[in-house]
This record gives structure tokens, C-alpha cells and sequence, in this order.
């Protein structure tokens, strides 16, 4: 308790004569010998002020006490030390990085700043919003922005995709190994005794060509090439709804269906359930991610799991190493997945 009497009374005697209150921007001025339009410049960090003289300033509010907040302190001097983090509203695969994002950029003094595209929000607009904001790197999850947009991005911040590839650009990158993904939910339905495995992709969405490119592998591989069936999709419930419908309209079901993600595999068993289709019985279904939804005991999803921790954990790295050292060169980190087996796959019907 005496240390810290003496503490505030030593504090009190380096306030400007007669000052009994909290330090405003006024007395920072006079301290520093400035105008108080001078030190408003500086703590906006704009131009106006020398080296010196935005020093002097800041020991100024620092002698004071005066409460700048942290991102207005490091705006002075001249870093933000923010994070910019674009999320689907939609992909909850992608909520389940952010909390370790959080927790690494916190822990090494950096701040987090969300911005999120939606059907009524364009990806570049909340991009844009995160540059608007200072953030002096950007982590993309999922972009669907072209590789161009990107490449001239990462001239204006320190720029980490995750989920995408990205050869010959100045963008790091943390994906998983999809092909490894597929490859293992291919082998574990046929060693179940499937066949008949449709697989329903993910269109344009990230990752999306190299699962579908990793299906057809594995298929070829097994001798299955004449049970190949590729139904264009999304990473969506409305794209497994609309591929179940397609699928309940045929005469006959495949044995199995390889959905592009966790949400499309949902979709699809939703439809199958409603329509009396028992899964796995009738027909197996594997997801991608494995996202929460996926572990829920209702949905029990077999499904490919990605590292979340590790995804985010070298993404936030990777984007503050780059600020830290600007000599550092693109860097593409690839994280295995594995497969877990849960209630939605079973042997093949016969």
C-alpha cells in the first residue's frame, strides 16, 4: 500500500501546477511545449509533426498519465499492430478459427479486427473496410476474390490466405492437404464395400477443385472410373438439398455420397431423413471440415477434420512474422487432415 501512495503522489507531482484531475490532451500540449492542435495530429498520426517532436509528445502523455487507448498509441507511432480478419458470416468452419486467432495475436500484442462477407456484403467491400481501419495485416479465410485483386492487395498490407493456394504471388498461405482428405474418405467407403460413391463439389468455393481433382484420383485408383459422378455444388445445406433431391428422383440411389463440406452434407441428410432414407443403411454420407455441427450427437457426421488450431495458429504467425521482417519471402504451409469416422457411414447395401 506504501508503494503505491508513493507511486500517485510521485505521479501528482509531475501534473502541470494545481492539476487535481485527470490529464486531458490541453495539458499534454503545454507540457510538451506545443499547440494542443499540434498533439491531436500527432495522436491521430498525421502528418505535421517532426520525429522529435512527436517523441517529445508522447513522453509527455506518458509523464501525464494521459489515458491514450492502445490503438491510438500505436497509430502515433505510426504502427496500428491490428489484424484484419475476413470471415463467411455463413461458413462455420471458418468461426471455428477465429478464437485461436484471437488468442495467438493477442499474445504477441496484436489486435483483432473482424469484417464479414454476406450475400449482402461483397468481399472486396469488407476487405476495403479492414484497410479503412488500419489494419496493417490482413487474414483472408476462404477468399473467392481473384488471384489479381489479391496480388495488388498484398501491396498495400501484409497478406495470409487460408484455405487457398496461391502460386507466384507475394501472399502467404496455410492450407490443408485436401487431396489427402479425399483420398482417405475415398478408401474408407471402399473398404465398407462401396461402389457407387457420387461425390457433390463445392463449385468455385475454396478448395473445392482440389477435392474434386483428389475424387477422381482416388476413384481411378480403386478401378471405380465407371462409377464416377461429379453433381456441381456448393459449400452449402441448399447445395446437398438440391443434390439429394436430384439424387431421390432417380431410380436408383448410390451406395454413398462424398459431400464437398460439412454444410452440403447436412443438407443431404436432412433431405434423406425427411424422404425415409436411412443413413448409413441405405446410403453413407461423408462431410469436410469437421466442423462443430459435424460432432453434434443428431448429426454424428463422418468427416475429414482440419487442423482449426494449426490453420489459424501459422496464419496469424505468418502474418506477423511478415511485419516484423520485411526480408521474409511468400510461405505456403500444408497442414494434414485426418479422417473421423462417426455414425453416417456403414457397409455398403447390398
Amino acid at each position: 500500500m506504501l508503494d503505491d501512495r508513493a507511486a500517485a503522489h510521485d505521479g501528482a507531482e509531475r501534473l502541470p501546477a494545481g492539476l487535481h484531475r485527470r490529464p486531458t490532451m490541453a495539458d499534454v500540449a503545454t507540457r510538451a511545449g506545443v499547440s494542443r492542435t499540434l498533439v491531436s495530429l500527432i495522436f491521430s498520426n498525421k502528418p505535421g509533426a517532426s520525429d522529435e517532436t512527436r517523441d517529445r509528445v508522447l513522453q509527455a502523455a506518458d509523464d501525464l498519465g494521459y489515458r491514450l487507448d492502445r490503438a491510438a498509441r500505436m497509430l502515433a507511432r505510426g504502427r496500428s499492430r491490428t489484424l484484419g480478419v475476413l470471415i463467411d458470416v455463413h461458413q462455420t468452419f471458418q468461426a471455428d478459427l477465429i478464437g485461436t486467432v484471437y488468442a495467438e495475436a493477442e499474445a504477441a500484442g496484436y489486435e483483432v479486427l473482424l469484417s464479414a462477407s454476406a450475400p449482402t456484403r461483397d468481399e472486396h467491400k469488407a476487405i476495403e473496410a479492414l484497410l479503412s481501419h488500419r489494419c496493417e495485416g490482413l487474414i483472408l479465410l476462404g477468399p473467392l476474390s481473384e488471384v489479381d485483386y489479391l496480388r495488388t492487395l498484398a501491396d498495400r498490407a501484409v497478406v495470409t490466405v487460408v484455405g487457398r493456394a496461391l502460386p507466384h504471388t507475394a501472399v502467404d498461405t496455410v492450407r490443408t492437404a485436401d487431396a489427402k482428405g479425399i483420398r482417405q474418405s475415398v478408401e474408407h467407403l471402399v473398404e465398407l464395400g462401396h461402389r457407387e460413391i457420387v461425390h457433390v463439389d463445392g463449385g468455385a468455393d475454396p478448395g473445392s477443385p482440389e477435392r474434386r481433382r483428389a475424387y477422381l484420383a482416388a476413384m481411378r485408383r480403386h478401378d471405380l472410373s465407371d462409377h464416377i459422378r461429379v453433381i456441381p455444388g456448393q459449400h452449402s445445406e441448399a447445395a446437398g438439398v438440391a443434390a439429394a433431391n436430384t439424387l431421390l428422383a432417380e431410380d436408383r440411389l448410390p451406395t454413398a455420397v462424398l459431400a464437398g463440406n460439412d454444410r452440403c452434407a447436412i443438407g443431404l441428410m436432412d433431405v434423406f431423413t425427411r424422404a425415409h432414407v436411412d443413413v448409413p443403411g441405405d446410403i453413407s454420407i461423408v462431410g469436410y471440415d469437421d466442423s462443430h455441427l459435424a460432432q453434434l450427437s443428431q448429426i454424428d457426421l463422418t468427416t475429414v477434420r482440419q487442423d482449426t488450431e494449426g490453420l489459424a495458429r501459422h496464419a496469424v504467425q505468418f502474418a506477423i512474422g511478415r511485419l516484423e521482417n520485411d526480408d521474409l519471402g511468400p510461405q505456403d504451409f500444408v497442414i494434414d487432415p485426418h479422417l473421423v469416422v462417426r455414425g453416417t457411414t456403414g457397409p455398403a447395401r447390398s
